[in-house]
């Protein structure tokens, strides 16, 4: 098969011919049909990840079909259409068995601790344990966002945030999971304000309905936030993983407020200077979040397939293997509105 590898950290990815991947006993192997390309892959690329060991197949957002099975799945045959979380918990210890399959001890992650998704096969453990349906409905594309993005945004405002109608949500990045963040919110009956340093993604951002966008390379984002929302938001999302944009979402909350860290710290970013005095007298609630347990996504397919959101707009590139490498090296810099998604594997 077809399969992008990382070999040195910082260069281009090899596309090159490798051995397709067997099923483990419990496991199944998935033909990709699209994987989207998210700055968790960049964190990979850069060598900021210690879980990355070279050379590896990176790509950990993406659904596709069943070809094999393992003698020890019982839920899934070949040719069903599913999606992987990011996340492959081992469905059998007790922060599984508690519904707590993202902190699952034993988890496997492809594209950091295994090969991942850009390639045109993939070999998924646990399947039982982790594995949903791809609605036939659903584009493939789309399919690929809910293996990360979506997903990991879905579970920050309803899992730990429990954002509510009418409550005020800014989210701070304008990126994949900050617009996924934007259109559930809004699913959801939130206010929703976005604040980013590119006038494209604010653009992008006020044309899918957020009810405003704060540019803070030219103003006190938290005041403007504070201004706009009579107080301060309920509900902060960081959405990027950086020391400036978590001490901003921490002082745009109103009293009571709930921040949740969705960005991934990493590098000088791994430890922060964070304004606690702000926490102690507003009485905040901070929560960390990282992917989406997989109990979680029959409510998010239902209200997608009953059309209370259109993630359509999400995705605005499909990219062939041979272009992932370009979309990694564009992290660098703040990147294009919407996300790139490989659909094509082969050419």
């Amino acid at each position: 098969m077809r399969a992008a590898r990382l070999t040195s950290y910082r260069q281009p990815l090899e596309v090159s011919t490798v051995p397709d991947p067997e099923p483990a006993v419990d496991g199944v192997v998935v033909r990709v049909l699209a994987c989207g390309v998210c700055r968790s892959d960049w964190h990979a690329w850069s060598g900021a990840d210690p879980d990355v060991a070279l050379p590896i197949t990176p790509g950990h957002e993406y659904c596709g079909e069943v070809v094999s099975v393992g003698a020890q799945v019982t839920r899934w045959r070949v040719g069903d259409r599913v999606i992987a979380p990011f996340i492959l918990a081992c469905g059998r210890c007790s922060d599984c068995a508690q519904g707590h399959q993202t902190i699952c001890a034993d988890q496997i992650v492809p594209g950091f601790t295994c090969d991942g998704a850009f390639a045109e096969y993939i070999a998924v453990a646990h399947a039982d344990a982790n594995l949903s349906v791809l609605p036939e409905t659903l584009a493939p594309e789309i399919g690929a966002a809910l293996g990360c993005r979506v997903t990991t945004a879905w579970q920050a405002l309803v899992g730990r945030a429990q954002l509510q109608g009418g409550e005020w949500l800014t989210i701070f990045g304008g990126g994949g999971v900050g617009i996924s963040a934007l259109l559930l919110g809004k699913a959801l009956g939130a206010r929703v304000a976005v604040v980013d340093i590119d006038d494209d993604n604010l653009a992008y951002a006020k044309a899918l309905g957020a009810d405003a966008v704060l540019n803070a390379a030219t103003c006190n984002a938290p005041e403007a936030v504070k201004d706009i929302t009579g107080g301060g938001a309920h509900v902060a999302i960081e959405a990027l993983g950086v020391e400036s944009t978590t001490v901003s979402a921490l002082r745009s909350l109103r009293k009571l407020g709930r921040m949740v860290q969705i960005g991934m710290p990493t590098g000088e970013h791994a430890q922060m200077s964070l304004p606690i005095d702000i926490l102690y007298s507003g009485q905040l609630s901070v929560y960390g979040t990282r992917g989406m347990p997989s109990w979680r996504y029959p409510s998010l397919l239902s209200l997608i397939s009953g059309g209370g959101v259109d993630l359509s707009p999400l995705v605005t590139r499909k990219i062939s293997l041979n272009q992932v490498s370009d979309e990694l090296a564009a992290f660098d810099t703040p990147t294009p509105p919407g996300v790139a998604v490989v659909t094509d594997f082969v050419s």
